[in-house]
C-alpha cells in the first residue's frame, strides 16, 4: 500500500493504491483505495476504510506515509479492535462503541486544531496589520516632519530673498548709471577725434602748402643762379679781352725805344 504521485510541479496530489513492491512508484497498480491532497489545510484524505481493512487483513504492508494516513483516519485502530474481536478479547459491539468514541474525540481534536489555526492565522493577520499600520504611521510622521522642515527652509529662503532683493536692485542700479555715463564718454571720445581730424586737416593742408611756395621760390632761385653765371661769363669776357689787349702798349713801348735807338 503506497502513494502514487499526480499533478504539476508544486501542485502534487496522490492516489492511495495497492501495488506490487517490485513495480515502479507511478507504474502499474492493483487497486486504488483513496486519495490524499496535502495542499489544503487541513489535508484532504479520502479513503475506503473497508477495502483498506481488507487489504491489511490480507497482509499488505503500508509505507510510512501511508501508515500515517491510515492512523490519522483510524483504519489502524479499527484493525486493532477487529483483531481483538477475532481473538475473543472484546465483543464486536464494544469494539464499534470504542471506535465511535475515538472518532468523536478525533473529530473534536481536528476541529479544535482547525479553530486554533484559524485563530492563529487571524491573530497573525491582526499583528501584521498592526505592524503595517505602525510602519505607515511612522512613515507619515517622518514625511510630515520632513515636509515641515522643508516648508520652514523655504520660508527662510523667501525671507532672505526678500531682504536681499533691495540691496541687489541698488547694486544693479549703480552700474547702469555708470554704464550710461561710460557710454556717453565713449560717444564723446568717438566724436572728438573726428572734430580734431577735421581741425587738423587745414593745418596739414597749410603745412603742405608752405613747401609748395618754398619749392617755387627755390626753383626761381635756382633758375636765377643758373642764369647768373651766363651773365657773369658774358661780363667776364670783356675783362679777359681787356687783359689780353693790355700788352699792346707794352709792345709799343718796347718798340719805341728801339726806334729811338
Amino acid at each position: 500500500m503506497r502513494l502514487q504521485r499526480f499533478g504539476k510541479k508544486g501542485q502534487a496530489f496522490y492516489h492511495i493504491v495497492i501495488a506490487d513492491g517490485r513495480a515502479p512508484r507511478d507504474g502499474k497498480f492493483i487497486e486504488k483505495i483513496g486519495s490524499y491532497n496535502p495542499l489544503t489545510i487541513p489535508a484532504t484524505i479520502d479513503i475506503d476504510m473497508d477495502k483498506a481493512l481488507e487489504w491489511l487483513q490480507k497482509g499488505v504492508s503500508p509505507t510510512e506515509t501511508t501508515k500515517a494516513i491510515l492512523s490519522y483516519k483510524g483504519v489502524l485502530y479499527k484493525n486493532h479492535l477487529l483483531k481483538g474481536v477475532a481473538k475473543g478479547a472484546i465483543t464486536k459491539e464494544a469494539a464499534e462503541a470504542k471506535f465511535e468514541q475515538w472518532l468523536t474525540e478525533k473529530q473534536a481534536k481536528i476541529s479544535s486544531k482547525i479553530n486554533q489555526k484559524a485563530q492563529e492565522s487571524k491573530s497573525e493577520i491582526k499583528k501584521r496589520l498592526e505592524v503595517e499600520a505602525k510602519i505607515n504611521e511612522d512613515r507619515e510622521q517622518a514625511f510630515a516632519a520632513k515636509r515641515a522642515k522643508s516648508l520652514v527652509k523655504e520660508k527662510e529662503k523667501e525671507a532672505e530673498a526678500r531682504e536681499t532683493v533691495p540691496e541687489v536692485e541698488a547694486k544693479e542700479a549703480v552700474p547702469e548709471v555708470e554704464v550710461k555715463e561710460a557710454v556717453t564718454k565713449v560717444k564723446a571720445k568717438e566724436t572728438s577725434p573726428k572734430v580734431e581730424a577735421k581741425e587738423a586737416v587745414p593745418e596739414v593742408e597749410a603745412k603742405e602748402a608752405v613747401p609748395e611756395v618754398e619749392v617755387k621760390e627755390a626753383v626761381t632761385k635756382v633758375k636765377a643762379k643758373e642764369t647768373s653765371p651766363k651773365v657773369e661769363a658774358k661780363e667776364a669776357v670783356p675783362e679777359v679781352e681787356a687783359k689780353e689787349t693790355i700788352p699792346e702798349p707794352e709792345q709799343q713801348a718796347s718798340e719805341e725805344p728801339k726806334a729811338e735807338a
